[in-house]
């Protein structure tokens, strides 16, 4: 498994050069970052309604829009199965009917892959700059992040550690695949929630999430929630998670974050053939071993 580990915001991995890795729904928590720059900006108000659109960014960032996702299609997961290239945008669209919304905002919740798409068309219609540079200018640059990009090709994906192993055309998902390596994953993060890009009123509200019932089998999970493009809820010990997973074909990433009192812990995991639960069990893991050590030497 490959995994990067900060604690207090200081690095307790060795430094060393890393392989690229991708993303996958971690990179929702940059878009979301990248999207309440512009709340923080004044360039959109969370709860403004979106042009043209019967919700708000809130409710996109936050999986209440009342859209449906692409993953229920059988055809998709048959063309990616296939290594197939991907569909245009509008002819996924068109495939899901994604313009029909199947309940209304902010009723219900359901994971939708389509929202962080519009939520990246948003981003560059405000800011006039492609979601490269606007991810770019007011997530990654501000974070100290390096070596991070979206993966656009296959060829793109074959520099990452599926190396070979991976035909995927990152195309397939729609809101963009962010590549770079574990330990910018955990800095992220930990930067994130930690450092001044966002008001502290702004990281409260990221963190508010939406109950989404009990404890998941197999996974650390008691009370899994979903704020602005991040995982939010308790898990054993009394401890919030706030983070997110993403999986793709053939690979699993977990990035967290647990605070004890005025400590810190972060850490990202990436694992190929693994399930979701396996690395976040280990991250989980790793983050309370860490906390356990600073409460004995304390």
């Amino acid at each position: 498994m490959l995994s990067s580990l900060i604690s207090n915001g200081q690095p307790r991995t060795p430094d060393r050069s890393e392989l690229m890795v991708p993303w996958w729904s971690f990179t929702k928590t940059v878009l979301a970052a990248t999207a309440l720059s512009l709340v923080r900006d004044g360039l959109i108000g969370l709860d403004d309604p979106i042009a043209d659109q019967p919700f708000t960014l809130r409710q996109l960032l936050r999986h209440e829009a009342g859209l449906a996702d692409y993953g229920e299609l059988a055809e998709y997961h048959a063309a990616v199965t296939n290594n197939e290239s991907a569909w245009s945008a509008d002819e996924m669209m068109q495939r899901l009917d994604g313009a029909r919304l199947r309940y209304t905002p902010g009723t219900a919740w359901r994971y939708s892959n389509v929202g962080y798409l519009l939520i990246g068309r948003l981003i560059e219609q405000l800011t006039d700059l492609t979601l490269d540079d606007a991810v770019s200018q007011r997530a990654l640059t501000p974070l100290g992040l390096s070596n991070v990009r979206f993966a656009k090709t296959r060829a793109d994906l074959r520099t990452t550690h599926l190396g070979s192993a991976s035909n995927y055309d990152p195309a397939w998902v729609y809101h963009g695949l962010l590549i770079g390596p574990v330990s910018q994953a955990a800095l992220l993060l930990d930067r994130l929630l930690s450092a001044d890009l966002l008001s502290k009123d702004l990281l409260q509200q990221m963190q508010a999430a939406r109950a989404l019932g009990g404890p998941i089998p197999g996974r650390p999970w008691i009370t899994p929630g979903y704020g602005l493009g991040v995982m939010q809820g308790a898990i054993d010990g009394g401890f919030s998670l706030c983070g997110h997973t993403g999986g793709g074909p053939g690979s699993v990433i977990a990035v967290y974050r647990i605070c004890d009192g005025g400590a810190s812990v972060c850490c990202a995991a990436f694992e190929r053939g693994a399930s979701q639960g396996a690395v976040e069990t280990f991250v989980v893991g790793q983050m309370l071993q860490v906390l356990g050590q600073g409460a004995e030497g304390s």
